[in-house]
């Protein structure tokens, strides 16, 4: 029975070429190569497609998740250390990744380096899989000589850049959710319960406390067209906003707004404080020209304003400047964080003082996602306490009013 494989092979001039073959067998593709005059470096039977992704390993969409650059990164840097070829390194874990994706890629990068390519440039070929930061600290690695060490300190910085993102969610999820859950539990209050009350009072007749005709004004406001027009008005919001971050000067004035919150701004300006000293002390302490690492930084921040701060930086260094003054003039980083960079400058340890940073920082956002969990909890029970207490009690006073008139 045919079969299309996937081919990739070098053409007598060097060059190399990728295709798919209707054949028989492995053997008669590589027949039907060397015909052409090409030498088959990978064959392969095609994967079919599942119609709804990958079920078994949730891999949707050919996406690579970090833990899997994390494992990979780890194993590869293990065979590397213990003397492997790196091709023959490359084929094993291509075999053994059970990403189907990120095996492709592993594949593709295997090809391109038996072809002649350098590691570090067969990577800058996938940048779905592995970032500008990743491929930088490789190519020092590989100048260097020292590619499995470069490789465990790569693992470790993206496994420490997960644990700060896992932070950061888990102090911005647990009040979104609460919130939610309030909202939707005082909309059905309002759009569900009052109603029955409302029929009841004007069966009754005679004039309602204030409490209760406000309560039941916003009620027949939300059950009728203008909960419809809220809802239209949220959604128009949230697109809007959405249009906005895609430009450059609109996500330059939402972050610098996110930036001056009065809490959950502190959070981030500490966020990006560990993630710049993190990521600029991993590049320098790897090799990479600092020049280069405070461009790298500036694309990862994730902050527009955090971005042009590293960028002004980077020009002022170019220009002969040290990285402290800067820094210090751009009042986005602490007077405390200056100060260290300034004598991690004097003393010719930049990169071991970035880290001392950095991991000070983690445990400030620690202690930050700590307070801001403690401090939220008991302001959220307010509101829904509160406001589920001026409904019942705002029902209830024409009926209390009633049981006085009957006595």
């Amino acid at each position: 029975m045919a079969t299309i494989f996937t081919w990739s092979g070098k053409t007598g001039k060097g060059m190399i070429e990728s295709g798919e073959i209707t054949a028989n067998s492995k053997d008669e593709v590589i027949s039907q190569l060397r015909r052409r005059n090409i030498t088959a470096t990978l064959v392969k039977p095609k994967e079919k497609k599942p119609l709804f992704g990958s079920l078994a390993g949730f891999s949707f969409g050919g996406r690579v998740k970090e833990k899997d650059i994390v494992v990979f990164t780890r194993q590869f840097a293990t065979m590397i250390g213990a003397g492997l070829p790196l091709v023959q390194a490359l084929k094993v874990l291509s075999d053994q990744t059970e990403n189907k994706f990120l095996a492709r890629t592993i594949s593709a990068i295997k090809a391109d380096v038996e072809a002649g390519s350098t590691y570090a440039d067969a990577l800058k070929k996938h940048p779905k899989a592995f970032t500008e930061l990743y491929v930088n600290m490789v190519a020092a690695g590989e100048a260097g000589g020292i590619l499995d060490t470069i490789l465990n300190r790569l693992a470790v910085y993206i496994e420490k850049a997960m644990k700060l993102r896992r932070k950061v969610k888990g102090a911005m999820v647990y009040p979104a959710v609460v919130s939610s859950v309030a909202v939707i539990c005082i909309a059905i209050i309002m759009i569900f319960v009052i109603p029955a009350f409302s029929k009841m009072f004007t069966q009754l007749g005679g004039t309602l406390p204030l409490p209760t005709l406000l309560v039941i004004k916003t009620s027949n406001f939300l059950a009728g067209i203008g909960g419809l027009l809220l809802g239209m008005a949220l959604i128009a919001a949230g697109i809007a906003f959405i249009q906005i971050r895609k430009t450059e000067k609109g996500r330059a004035a939402t972050d610098r707004i996110f930036l001056r919150l009065p809490i959950f701004g502190i959070l981030l300006r500490k966020v990006a404080v560990a993630k710049f000293t993190r990521t600029l002390g991993t590049l320098i302490s790897s090799g990479v020209p600092i020049l280069d690492g405070l461009e790298i930084t500036a694309k990862t921040a994730g902050n527009k304003i955090i971005e042009y701060a590293i960028m002004d930086t980077r020009k002022a260094v170019s220009e002969g400047a040290t990285l402290a003054e800067p820094l210090q003039k751009s009042k986005v980083f602490p007077p405390m964080v200056v100060h260290m960079i300034a004598v991690g400058e004097s003393t010719g340890a930049l990169d071991t003082m970035m880290d001392k940073i950095a991991d000070f920082y983690d445990d400030e956002v620690d202690n930050a996602v700590n307070n801001l969990t403690a401090m939220m909890e008991p302001l959220l029970i307010v509101f829904l306490g509160g406001s589920v207490g001026f409904i019942v009690v705002s029902m209830y006073l024409p009926i209390f009013k009633l049981i006085t008139l009957i006595k």
